[in-house]
């Protein structure tokens, strides 16, 4: 035994195929044979089903699509905010506010919002008869069909793409060009640019600038009409312009400093800098105006004195409101520049024209799928058709699959 033992040890000795490697080869070799034996099920069904996708994908109808490539406006420094640097602290500080608290921070994503809103949606809907064509009796169906056809999306390169499916390929062209319309009209009635928020900004604190300087100046009507005006010196007429534009210049930071929270935290820099300017801006106008009724109570102390010093108080609030309402009006008029410049905000990079060959369906690619997927399903069948056969030959097994076949049946 020892030396049967040593001599299958020898390296001329040859080795027999390992049974591992024969369950492999007759594995492989029922799996063809049984393949072969339901040849016609497993070739001659995909093949049919073939044939008949084939026949229903021609009887589908041609789907065109218009597609349209449009540049929205891209944000980037303005000539005003340029020029506002130049017009001093305060006035600066208010245009960073409006520019950058107001600014638009992904313009794309703003402007594919808008082309997916229910307003374009309606108003195509209605320019196009769009309920008659889908045959939609409800709007909101109507809406929800066209948008199943219409795919809008921005890419990396910063173009929005909008493109429309239909089966009649002049109304996919219309409908895709129609988008880019409606939204340039949208954009006319909405403030979306940096510019134009910069606009609305500075019109509404501008009309709140000029109601205040109409209300200070009928108050100041009234009491010179009924008690006149107390005698100034040039010292003190100068003392109340400097008084009105310190104000001007603290209502300006306080505006800074109110837009600058909503988006800055108590640490920030800037923020710090513009609360210290403002605290400055305080003391000083607190320092004047304590010095500033000292000289005109030497003036007397009469009733009639203090009510030319309480009309003085009132020519000096004019003389804020005209401060402040001349600095809100230039960067009034700056904004106004900037927005005739980005008039023309969307630019159309490829209008959408009649297409000449359809996008859908594919048929090709649905005959393929079709036979693909019931090949593999006929398939399965041989195999577990085959494994029934088989289990019904070994008596056990054919036991056991009648017992499933009796807890298979509904009682």
């Amino acid at each position: 035994m020892s030396e049967q033992a040593s001599q299958s040890g020898l390296p001329g000795a040859q080795t027999a195929p390992g049974p591992a490697a024969e369950e492999d080869e007759i594995a492989l070799l029922d799996l063809l044979i049984v393949l072969a034996k339901h040849k016609r099920v497993v070739f001659g069904v995909p093949l049919a089903a073939a044939i008949g996708a084939a026949t229903i994908s021609l009887l589908l109808p041609n789907v065109y699509t218009g597609a349209t490539r449009i540049l929205p406006p891209q944000q980037s420094a303005s000539a005003a905010s340029a020029l506002v640097n130049q017009l001093g602290g305060a006035l600066g500080g208010l245009a960073g506010v409006a520019g950058g608290a107001l600014g638009i921070r992904n313009p794309n994503d703003l402007y594919v919002g808008m082309l997916k809103s229910r307003t374009v949606a309606d108003n195509l809907i209605s320019r196009f008869e769009l309920g008659e064509v889908y045959g939609d009796k409800l709007l909101s169906d109507t809406r929800r069909h066209l948008q199943n056809l219409t795919a809008i999306a921005s890419g990396r390169d910063g173009i929005i793409t909008i493109e429309v499916d239909d089966k009649d390929p002049k109304r996919a062209a219309d409908l895709a060009n129609a988008y880019v319309d409606e939204l340039k009209k949208l954009t006319k009635i909405l403030a979306v640019t940096e510019a134009s928020q910069r606009r609305l900004f500075f019109e509404q604190q501008l009309l709140q600038a000029k109601d205040n300087l109409t209300a200070a100046e009928i108050a100041a009507r009234q009491g010179l009409q009924k008690s006149g005006l107390a005698q100034v010196d040039a010292q003190g007429r100068s003392m109340i312009a400097v008084t009105a534009r310190l104000r001007a210049e603290i209502s300006l930071k306080e505006v800074q400093l109110g837009a600058m929270r909503t988006f800055a935290a108590e640490g920030n820099a800037e923020l710090q800098r513009t609360q210290q300017e403002l605290e400055a801006l305080t003391r000083e106008l607190g320092r004047i105006e304590g010095s500033s009724p000292g000289t005109a109570a030497r003036k007397g102390d009469t009733s009639s004195g203090n009510a030319g010093l309480d009309n003085l108080g009132r020519l000096r609030d004019v003389k804020y409101y005209e401060f402040l309402y001349e600095m809100l009006a230039k960067q009034f008029e700056l904004a106004k520049i900037d927005e005739a410049k980005n008039s023309t905000v969307v630019q159309v990079m490829d209008v959408a024209i009649e297409p000449d060959r359809k996008s859908k369906p594919r048929r090709g690619l649905i005959v393929i799928v079709t036979a693909l997927v019931i090949g593999f399903l006929t398939v399965i069948w041989a195999f577990i058709k085959e494994a029934g056969e088989r289990a019904r030959q070994n008596p056990e097994q054919a036991s056991r699959l009648e017992a499933l076949r009796g807890y298979m049946r509904w009682k």
